[in-house]
């Protein structure tokens, strides 16, 4: 249903991309107001663009940056048909909308990491991605990065989803695993193999990013931007990376900086909050931040066609670009 649901949405972009006008160059003095899908509810893995915000960056390269946490594809569909600049979107989505023919390019790696794990109670000894075999996993369903991380694990150890039972059970992986309802789940590594942990339940976690390096959350934007106003895709990605590499260097006022924008956070558990971006941190972290490595594309391109979700080579390269990284 998902996937039938973006081939919809990216259908749709296709049809509206004609005939979108570009973004326009801000007047001297003025400031370009951006709105930027985020994927995501208010959380606090969001803490580099909060903090680019917070600090002014985005207003010092003349941005006004309006956070919206709209579906994925629908960032991927609006940047794609030209009514959006920018969305922050995961690696698979970038492959397969241009597998749909929309012309987006990934200009800034935000996660270094496939940030995705299998999580499994202790006393099971899932240690390994063979100790899968013949188990049952949970997973939100069929789609999205869960299933994609998933499967590249399987693929790495050559397994394929016939060795295990997939369940799709939506987005409950914490609740139905302390329940004892699930055995083992597939959810994000800096939320649910923390949060179960920080209700005092064992899990052993094996992590997709130490078996395979693939292509991860970033910022995306269109052909059509680059090509009639790169110096704004200059000035996002370089205030965006600003806010980055000052919380990796100071968590702590990154999370102060952020409370503003996550709605009730003095009602959640801070130890919980200061775990989550600690762990975001060690998958943002780069030599070069921003930098998108040409294997872990490849290596994209790889899985998504043994998957079938793709069913023509992608020419990669064409995909991202590091142009745009100082």
């Amino acid at each position: 249903m998902f996937r039938k649901f973006v081939i919809f949405t990216l259908g749709l972009a296709l049809a509206l991309s004609a005939c979108a006008a570009p973004v326009p160059a801000s007047e001297p003095g003025a400031l370009t107001k951006i709105k930027l899908p985020m994927g995501y509810v208010p959380n606090i893995q969001f803490a580099p663009m909060y903090v680019a915000i917070e600090k002014g960056y985005f207003r010092e390269a003349g941005l006004d940056v309006e956070l919206d946490y709209k579906f994925e594809t629908d960032g991927v569909a609006l940047v794609g048909s030209g009514d959006l600049p920018f969305a922050v979107v995961s690696g698979e989505q970038v492959l397969l909308a241009r597998a749909q023919g929309l012309p987006v390019v990934y200009v800034a790696a935000w996660y270094q990491q496939y940030p995705v794990s299998v999580v499994a109670k202790s006393e099971l000894g899932v240690l390994i991605p063979q100790d899968l075999k013949g188990k049952k996993i949970g997973l939100p369903g069929l789609f999205g990065a869960n299933y994609v991380g998933l499967r590249a694990l399987l693929f790495e150890a050559k397994m394929s989803d016939s060795d295990v039972t997939l369940d799709s059970i939506g987005f409950n992986q914490v609740e139905l695993l302390a329940s004892g309802e699930q055995d083992v789940i597939v959810g994000y590594t800096a939320n649910e193999p923390i949060q179960l942990r920080a209700r005092g339940i064992p899990v052993t976690e094996i992590r997709v990013a130490d078996y395979v390096q693939l292509a991860s959350n970033g910022i995306l934007t269109s052909e059509r931007v680059i090509a009639e106003n790169p110096g704004l895709v200059r000035r996002f990605v370089g205030a965006f990376l600003k806010g980055l590499a000052d919380t990796i260097a100071n968590p702590g006022e990154a999370i102060r900086l952020s409370e503003s924008h996550i709605p009730n956070f003095a009602d959640l558990d801070q130890d919980v909050q200061k775990q989550v971006l600690e762990t975001s941190i060690q998958q943002w972290k780069a030599g070069r931040l921003g930098y998108s490595d040409p294997q872990a594309w490849a290596n994209m391109r790889d899985v998504l066609l043994e998957m079938g979700l793709v069913t023509a080579d992608i020419d990669v390269n064409k995909a991202f670009t590091n142009e745009f990284i100082p």
